[in-house]
């Protein structure tokens, strides 16, 4: 039996710095910042599995969808993992923009760079679409794709 899914709540991405990413969603991409804060540690190292954890947690608004971000503070011993796109366990957001070569040039301002070039797709749903994946120096990665006309 199939669970109903309602709706998607939000996607999350563990960053480094919130200090530093913010200002790539609300600044850059115009997200509307919901909320930042600490979050009780106690009931997060239950919920993760994660002994010792502190972390801030802050939420930005995007056209129809929400992006954790989470700062751990806590524990010591966390590290930072970058995986190649290929590998599993990697992760980004697709978004559609109105001018790819706008959001690029902005994305650079923030610190991204592009891992490879931009392509327009041949196949799938997005055939005919120009796309290119960015990405900060952590890892984290955003794909923009030109939107439809």
């Amino acid at each position: 039996m199939a669970v109903k899914v309602t709706r998607f709540n939000h996607t999350a991405f563990t960053v480094g710095d919130l200090d530093a990413v913010l200002p790539f969603f609300v600044e850059g991409l115009g997200f509307k910042q919901i909320s930042r804060g600490p979050r009780d540690g106690e009931l997060l190292s239950a919920m993760t599995g994660v002994a010792g954890v502190e972390l801030e947690i802050a939420y930005v608004e995007g056209p129809g969808h929400w992006v954790e971000l989470i700062q751990y503070k806590a524990p010591a011993d966390r590290g930072t993992v970058r995986p190649r796109l290929c590998d599993a366990g990697a992760a980004h957001i697709a978004l559609d923009v109105d001018d790819i070569e706008v959001a690029v040039a902005m994305a650079e301002r923030y610190g991204f760079t592009s891992p490879g070039s931009m392509i327009t797709s041949k196949a799938g749903p997005s055939t005919g679409r120009r796309v290119i994946y960015v990405r900060n120096a952590e890892g984290l990665t955003i794909e923009f794709m030109e939107a439809r006309s």
